[in-house]
């Protein structure tokens, strides 16, 4: 049997959700839920950053990149999790196991980069707005963006050089619903100093530091707000970038207590009931929260109903 008398592992078994027996199916029915609400609220936004000339400046350019990686995010973790809901054993081949790692870690990193572009766009916006056409002129937009992406494929290489070249004999139970980096490790029949190294110093510069940049950028931009004279014309800046905001605390809350609490203070149920938050729940209120308070977005949904559905 694989994981057996030293044996080289050829699958791993997960137990993300032994503890859960008697919700699995409701579970299904809820993830299955907001991974489709997920899906068409984000997808709308795409389409609409796309369709409307009215949304065609660097905020939903950064939101529709952003829009676009919650879908590809959530996706590497969602469908399997609800193949696994039904199973009742369910396994993940090694190579298998090591293409969510790595595409989880890509898309994951490169929400983390285009939350700081994004700050820095709301920063340009309200601190600087007689530069910040120069500031954010579309070829610094794609840069940024470009960036994003980039650095989100060397941290999935940089995990796939730490993991891959590890060897897996005997254990092969996963106390966790997907192939995360530190679950994995604690497999490893080899040291894992490197891998654990590896993991924190990816962790320190791609979640550490760009969270680290937003709250900067909210510093300037509190500053700015509070150095307004009238009542309304502080409310009206703090509304360009509250939903931003509340992204960026939803997004990097959890992952921070995920993957910066210490080791002795984990639990396997804990680091999962955490990681279906930040890897299911949350990509689901990005649409919500820039949809139901913005009427620009609103707008443009009305005006792309009125053209596509209600058009003579």
């Amino acid at each position: 049997m694989v994981g057996e008398n030293g044996t080289e592992v050829t699958e791993f078994i997960l137990l993300g959700f032994s503890g859960f027996h008697s919700l699995r199916g409701p579970l299904f029915w809820g993830v299955l839920c907001i991974y489709l609400v997920t899906l068409l609220g984000n997808s709308l936004i795409v389409v609409l950053t796309l369709a409307d000339p009215a949304l065609r400046s660097p905020m939903y350019f950064f939101l529709r990149h952003f829009s676009l990686v919650e879908i590809l995010y959530t996706s590497t973790i969602a469908p399997r999790m609800l193949v696994d809901l039904l199973s009742p054993r369910p396994t993940i081949p090694l190579f298998s196991c090591f293409i969510q790692m790595y595409f989880f870690s890509c898309f994951g990193v490169a929400e983390c980069c285009l939350l700081t572009a994004m700050a820095y766009d709301r920063y340009a916006a309200i601190c600087r707005p007689l530069h910040y056409t120069a500031l954010m002129k579309q070829g610094a937009c794609t840069s940024m963006v470009g960036a994003s992406y980039l650095m989100g494929v060397i941290t999935g290489t940089t995990h796939a050089i730490c993991i891959f070249t590890l060897s897996f004999h005997g254990a092969n139970i996963i106390h966790h619903y997907m192939c995360d980096v530190m679950p994995v490790l604690r497999l490893a029949t080899v040291s894992t100093f490197r891998g654990e190294v590896g993991n924190l110093a990816v962790t320190i510069s791609f979640v550490l530091t760009p969270f680290l940049l937003i709250m900067a950028s909210y510093a300037c931009i509190l500053v700015t707000i509070l150095g307004v004279a009238t009542p309304q014309g502080r409310g009206k800046l703090f509304s360009t970038c509250s939903s931003h905001l509340f992204v960026v605390i939803l997004f990097f809350g959890p992952a921070t207590v995920a993957y910066l609490r210490p080791e002795a203070g984990s639990s396997p149920d804990t680091d999962q009931v955490i990681g279906i938050f930040y890897t299911v729940v949350t990509p689901m209120f990005n649409p919500f929260v820039y949809t139901l308070r913005n009427k620009e977005v609103t707008g443009a949904m009305r005006r792309l109903m009125t053209r596509y559905l209600w058009s003579p």
